[in-house]
């Protein structure tokens, strides 16, 4: 499928050719003044742009060697839920440094006790004046050493159902009484943390939305996340992608095991087929027809096509394979090495595997809901009644 993109003497084309001439180096402010960081945000955050104008600032970013800031759960997952439901006032206090990335954000969702089960969370937030007394636990919080904001769920409310009692709140990560601990990766490096919290008091104006109505805006913040996180390549966006080891096997002279060979085919056919459905929903938005199913079943495909590719590469070192130095056909181990360990969570984050299918069984295909044991209990009776068990 070929998108028929504007030519280089197309008015909006040669606006952003323009800019760059006029900007060769720019900022990550600049380009957020600008519009260039979220094209398709409205104005003054934005350019209103349609999908084929955001391909086309995309392949000119890309030809001028300029880059996005790098924020991603700021910019591609509490910037458009404050963008949703946040105050004018919020919007222009939180906004421009978010996408400028100049203030890095992390996400304070998941707990010990609700990882799959999410609105199961026991984080409480006690109003108290004009400020929410916040105690607790989160886990798994990526970039939380050096983020200056967070966006945080609490329970408001236990005494409504779990999904009815939740809040969003935007949480200044310097607040006395936060408390950041490192979590090692199995590949050594230090991304995940855990956060406590002991009598945070977060200012009643940092509320998003409306009080315990934070599930639905949970529920935005996920649904980004989980676009975010299969768009890219085998690690997310940030590692080497199938391509990339199927050029290396071609440079290497091919495979001559017959049973690697198909594996490495069986690679670029998912590849293409990840391909074709990131296509679907292009044309689905230039048409303006809502996007279907394709995001919840991409993020399945793609966390396995990953480990898949990370597992072939290291097939493909042989015995030098068990080794962090080796890598794939004898080339620099670099990010393969890393990549492979970093692998295995994929199919956990950002939502497990296992929940993702359960979203396609009941959303897409029709499937019954799973019995649910909380049904009509709030959500303090429900942790009575599991205690009583």
């Amino acid at each position: 499928m070929d998108f028929d993109l504007p030519p280089a003497d197309d008015p909006s084309r040669r606006a952003v050719i323009d800019w760059l001439a006029a900007n060769p180096s720019p900022s990550g402010r600049q380009l957020a003044e600008a519009g260039y960081v979220v094209p398709h945000w409205p104005a003054p955050w934005g350019l209103d742009a349609d999908p084929v104008q955001q391909l086309v600032i995309d392949e000119e970013l890309a030809a001028a060697g300029v880059r996005r800031p790098i924020n991603p759960i700021g910019i591609g997952w509490a910037g458009p839920t404050i963008l949703h439901a946040g105050t004018r006032e919020q919007q222009q206090r939180y906004l421009p440094g978010l996408l400028a990335g100049e203030d890095f954000w992390c996400q304070l969702f998941s707990e010990p006790g609700a990882g799959s089960d999410l609105a199961n969370l026991a984080t409480s937030a006690v109003r108290d004046g004009d400020e929410y007394v916040v105690n607790g636990q989160k886990v798994w919080n990526s970039g939380a050493h050096w983020a200056r904001f967070g966006i945080l769920i609490a329970r408001t409310n236990p005494e409504v159902p779990k999904h009815q009692g939740v809040s969003y709140f935007v949480c200044p990560m310097d607040l006395p009484g936060i408390e950041v601990r490192p979590l090692i990766e199995l590949t050594g490096a230090h991304l995940f943390n855990e956060v406590f919290f002991t009598d945070v008091r977060i200012p009643a104006e940092n509320l998003i939305g409306e009080e315990n109505r934070g599930w639905e805006l949970a529920k935005v913040t996920l649904g980004n996340e989980r676009v975010s996180l299969s768009a890219g390549g085998a690690l997310w966006g940030s590692g080497p992608t199938a391509q990339d080891l199927i050029s290396l096997v071609r440079e290497r002279g091919g495979v001559a095991d017959p049973l690697l060979r198909q594996r490495v085919a069986q690679l670029h056919i998912d590849d293409e087929i990840l391909r074709l459905i990131r296509l679907r929903t292009v044309t689905a938005a230039i048409k303006g027809v809502p996007p279907g199913p394709e995001a919840s079943i991409r993020k399945v495909l793609s966390d396995h096509h990953g480990q898949a590719i990370m597992g072939l590469a290291k097939d493909l070192s042989g015995s030098g394979g068990m080794l962090t130095d080796v890598g794939p056909l004898g080339a620099p181990a670099e990010l393969w090495h890393h990549g492979f360990l970093f692998a295995t969570a994929l199919t956990i984050g950002g939502g497990t595997s296992e929940v993702q299918r359960n979203i396609v069984a009941e959303r897409v295909l029709g499937l019954p809901h799973d019995l649910d044991a909380d049904a009509g209990l709030s959500w303090s009776e429900a942790q009575r009644a599991r205690r009583a068990s």
